[in-house]
This record gives structure tokens, C-alpha cells and sequence, in this order.
């Protein structure tokens, strides 16, 4: 079989048409309907239901996406093996928006010693970004432990799950928020100490952190389910907040933080950001904390993405 067939045939299988297939491969609609009948005469069996709108994969077509997709595999293992930094490399990986910030820059240092290599980012929910692993779509998915321990519905057995370490959230205010300037001012007089960055360590107690106006997501920004008031893990049963604003969109809600509009409840990685100041709750009954996973298949990995899972495991140790 054709190994360009096959890259065609998984994209046809993939997308809702052939044009939209035609269109990811860069192709016409003609030369993407030729390489399936080519593929098919090969492999002497019909891939496809065929209407006059899409493409639908019947039992023969579904079974050979599981093979095509391993034969694809060895074929880009052997090949990037054998070039070793020359290889064009392709990395593609899916996650939350939320994950993606947090790995973006280990996983673009860890591609430097391939100068031609590509890091695409997919911004994904975690089902999502198992679900497009499991169709090739990508070759790696950041996901937290709660998927991992649920073992759903796209789980795949020859799937690995390398630990990337614990995010802990915490209450974040932008340095303008009116609570940061007071607690500042109010640290100054005092002579308070100081976080590693030289910024005034910031605590208050939870009455005064509740009097202000909060941002938070309606959905769960790893899993997408909608929980409202319970999407960023903050315990509002037991510390109700006054949300002010909904943003499920991470940089809109950063922009309303670092704007002074509201606190919010963020990952502890956001402090590296400079305009980002943590607020300490010495009375909070409760923390949140998620564990991160990288997800892929070890067993057709090549050199490159075996050297990638270890630097983003180092990195987060």
C-alpha cells in the first residue's frame, strides 16, 4: 500500500467530505477521490458507504484505520529516526487552552535541537484531545489525573500517562485591584516581608476578599462540562463570591484581571505573569489542586518524542 494513500485515506476518513479532505491535504477533490479507489483496488475490498454528500467508513474502513495509522507511525519513527536532527518534524499536541499555556514553552524548548521541526498546539477539552490522539489527529494530549483515573470512553490501552507534576490554584488579582494596592500600602507601613520577586506578600482574610468582584469561567476550562460557579474549583458552599463576570475565554479573563476588574481563582504558573499578584486567604478552609499527564503511545514513538516526554517531565519536576 501507498503511504500517501493511506495519509489521504485517514483524512478522508476524518472529515465530513471530500472536499474538506481535499482541502486539509492540499489537494483537489479528484485526486483525494482517485486515492481512495487506488487504495481500495489494493486492498480489494469498497472503504466507504458512498452519498452524494459525505463519506461514511463501513466495517472495512474502520478496521484499516487502525492500521493505517500504526503504518504511518513506524513510517515517520524510521524516518525521523534516521535523519535525527534533519527531520522535518510535525509535533502536534492537543489539551486544554489552560494546559497549553502552563507546557507551551517547555515544549517549545525541547524542540530546539530540531531545527525543522513545527509545534502545533491544539486547544482541546481533555475528552476531545483523546479522542483526536486516538484518530491520529495528534501525537500527544495534556490532560489532569481525573480523566486518568475515569479511563473514558476514547482510552486506549497502548496509551502511556507520564506525570508533568501538581497545579495548585490560587486567588489572583491584577496590581491595580483596588485589594492589591490596599494590602500593599497597608504591608509597606508595617514593614512586611517579601515573596523571592521582592513583591510585598499579600494576605487577607476571607471577609475582605469577598467584598470584591470575581471573574470566573461557566465551564470547566480542562473538561468543558458547565458547572457555573464550581468550573474553577473555588468553594463557594463554603466562601460564597460576589462573580461579577463570566469568561470562558482565558485571555478575556485575564484581561479583566489584570485590568483591576476582579480576582480570580488561576493556576499557580499564571504568577510568572508580571502584572499578576497572588493573594494569600489565611482563614480559606480549602485549596484545589490538579495533577497533569502527558498521553501518548510509547510503543511507535520516535527518538524525538521520547527526548520530548522527558524534558517536559524534568521541566515540571
Amino acid at each position: 500500500m501507498n503511504l500517501s494513500d493511506l495519509r489521504i485515506f485517514l483524512s478522508a476518513a476524518q472529515q465530513p467530505s471530500l472536499g474538506a479532505a481535499a482541502l486539509e491535504m492540499h489537494l483537489t477533490t479528484s485526486a483525494v477521490s482517485k486515492a481512495l479507489k487506488r487504495l481500495e483496488e489494493q486492498v480489494g475490498t469498497v472503504l466507504f458507504d458512498r452519498s452524494a454528500r459525505q463519506l461514511a467508513l463501513n466495517s472495512s474502513g474502520r478496521m484499516l484505520v487502525q492500521r493505517a495509522q500504526t503504518l504511518l507511525a513506524l513510517a515517520d519513527q524510521a524516518r525521523c529516526d534516521l535523519l535525527g536532527e534533519r527531520a522535518s518534524i510535525d509535533c502536534r499536541v492537543g489539551g486544554p487552552a489552560i494546559l497549553l499555556w502552563r507546557h507551551g514553552a517547555a515544549l517549545a524548548g525541547a524542540l530546539q535541537a530540531w531545527p525543522e521541526a513545527s509545534l502545533r498546539m491544539h486547544a482541546l477539552y481533555e475528552d476531545e484531545a483523546l479522542a483526536a490522539l486516538k484518530r491520529g489527529e495528534i501525537g500527544m494530549a495534556l490532560v489532569t489525573g481525573e480523566v486518568i483515573q475515569g479511563r473514558g470512553e476514547h482510552w486506549s490501552e497502548e496509551w502511556e500517562a507520564m506525570p508533568l507534576g501538581v497545579l495548585t490554584l490560587r486567588l489572583v488579582a491584577g496590581r491595580s485591584h483596588a485589594l492589591v494596592r490596599e494590602l500593599d500600602a497597608a504591608r509597606a507601613a508595617a514593614g512586611g516581608a517579601h515573596d523571592q520577586d521582592g513583591a510585598a506578600m499579600l494576605e487577607a482574610g476571607s471577609a475582605r476578599v469577598l467584598a470584591h468582584d470575581f471573574v470566573c469561567p461557566s465551564q470547566s476550562p480542562f473538561c468543558g462540562a458547565r458547572r457555573g460557579s464550581r468550573s474553577d474549583g473555588w468553594r463557594d458552599d463554603q466562601l460564597p463570591r460576589r462573580i461579577r463576570y463570566w469568561a470562558d475565554d482565558l485571555q478575556l479573563l485575564l484581561a479583566l484581571v489584570k485590568a483591576g476588574q476582579a480576582l480570580a481563582y488561576l493556576p499557580d504558573f499564571a504568577l510568572a505573569d508580571p502584572d499578576l499578584r497572588r493573594i494569600r486567604v489565611n482563614d480559606c478552609p480549602f485549596h484545589c489542586e490538579e495533577s497533569v499527564y502527558l498521553v501518548w503511545k510509547r510503543k511507535h514513538a520516535a527518538a524525538w518524542q521520547q527526548a520530548l516526554a522527558q524534558q517536559l517531565a524534568a521541566a515540571a519536576a
